[in-house]
Order: C-alpha cells, then structure tokens, then sequence
C-alpha cells in the first residue's frame, strides 16, 4: 500500500500563514526567514521535485512585485467597500483580500511548476473563507472581492484589472474530457467588469467585455461584448394581507 505525505498538510497551512506574515510585517519577515526557506525546501524534497533552491531564490525575487499588485488590492477594496474605515482594515480584517493574498503567492509557485504546494495553499484559505481560486487562474491589478463566501474561480480563468467580483460567483468549466486537461475551460472577463452574486459563468471559449455589469443569480454561456447589462427578471408577487381575509 503506498504512503502519502498528508502530514504535509499542516506543515503547508503554517508555511502559508508565516508567508503571508512575513509579506506585510517587516519584523515577521525577519523572524520568519530563516524557516520559510528551510520549510519550502523539506515540501519539495517531500514532493520529489528537483532544484528546489532554485525555485525559492527566483520565488523571493518576486516578492516585491507581489506585494505591489497586493496594495493595489488592498486599494480597490478601500475605494469600492462603502464599509471599510481603512486600508489597515482591509489587511488585517478582510477574508476577500487574505484570499487574494493567498492566490497571488500560490499563483508564484505555480508558474513555476510547483502544483501540489499551490493547492495545498488554496485549499488553506478555501476553508478558512470560503473563497476557491485555483492558483492556475491569471488574475491582473486591483481585484476586488466583496464579502467572497462561494467564490469559485477556476484553474484557466483570466481576469483582466479593475475586476469586481461579489459572493456566490463561479467562473467554471463546462465538463470536459480528462484528455482536454490543458485546453482552455474557464471563463475570461475583461477590464473593469462587475459580477454581482451568485452569478455562473461557464465555459473555456467565453468572455465578458469589458466594463459589463452581470447581474446576481445569471447563468451565461455565451460571451457577452463590452459594455453590456446582463440581468434576471423574475416575477415577484406579493401577498395580500391576512390573504384578503377579513377577521
């Protein structure tokens, strides 16, 4: 019967924590240095993957332009949550945010052929928030993510800047062949769209144009050019009170 590594669960959780720690406070930075290398390097050995070193000097050297696109994040959620009282909330108080850190180190590692690890580190902050990015997703500048439980973005979905996206929504896959692995399944949306809850939107062949607005509760497969308003009418009716009834 062969053995697995599932230790290495919780080793990945407190690496993860100590590396978004170390990211945003210069005095965990320095604590926590000297054993995210030594930690990073035991994972790999576990996982049998080679040039270890390597691959964290060349993940170190992009921890700056990491922590630039973070900020920018950090700054969306400021300008669009009428709810926020200050940037230092957003790091220290915000699920959707803690959730982008996450994606934007895994994603790191991820491209550089590092796949257990990243998902280990996903699925960390999936359970504390409730928010799934897959680290394979492309994601550019300013995300922002409001109040996040049920997010769910997938492993080929792109998402250009200045994206809004609210709870329940999932970018996902329409099901395919395991032979079409590397095909392109998940959703593209564009510059400045906003994806109200609970939205679905499916399919690898999709876009949505730039500046649209998705309405919540939509279900698309189909792309949709820029600029557009996608809602979902339903009929609502209310009641009379006491059912018209006299007492």
């Amino acid at each position: 019967m062969k053995s697995y590594n599932v230790c290495l669960k919780d080793t990945a959780k407190t690496f993860t924590k100590r590396l978004f720690y170390s990211l945003f406070d210069c005095e965990q930075e320095e604590e926590h240095g000297a054993y995210l290398g030594r930690t990073f390097l035991k994972i790999l050995k576990k996982l049998e993957i080679e040039n270890g070193e390597s691959i964290w000097k060349s993940f170190q050297a992009e921890l700056p332009e990491i922590r630039r696109k973070l900020d920018l994040d950090a700054i969306a959620f400021e300008k669009n949550d009428p709810a926020s009282h200050s940037l230092e909330e957003i790091y220290l108080a915000y699920p959707g945010f803690y959730a982008i850190s996450i994606y934007r180190l895994s994603h790191a590692l991820y491209k550089r052929g590092v796949h257990i690890l990243p998902r280990m580190m996903s699925e960390y902050i999936h359970g504390i928030t409730g928010i799934d990015i897959h680290p394979g997703a492309t994601i550019d500048e300013s995300f922002y993510i409001d109040h996040g439980t049920g997010i769910v973005i997938g492993e080929t979905s792109i998402i250009g800047k200045d994206v809004k996206i609210y709870q329940g929504v999932t970018l996902g896959g329409i099901s395919v062949a395991k032979s079409l692995a590397k095909t392109k399944r998940h959703p593209t949306i564009e510059d400045g769209v906003c994806i109200y809850a609970n939205a679905t939107i499916l399919g690898g062949d999709i876009s949505i144009g730039a500046n649209s607005i998705i309405g919540a509760n939509v279900w698309i497969t189909e792309s949709i050019p820029e600029n557009s308003i996608v809602t979902y009418q339903t009929e609502i009716k209310i009641r009379p009170k006491n059912n018209g009834i006299r007492k």
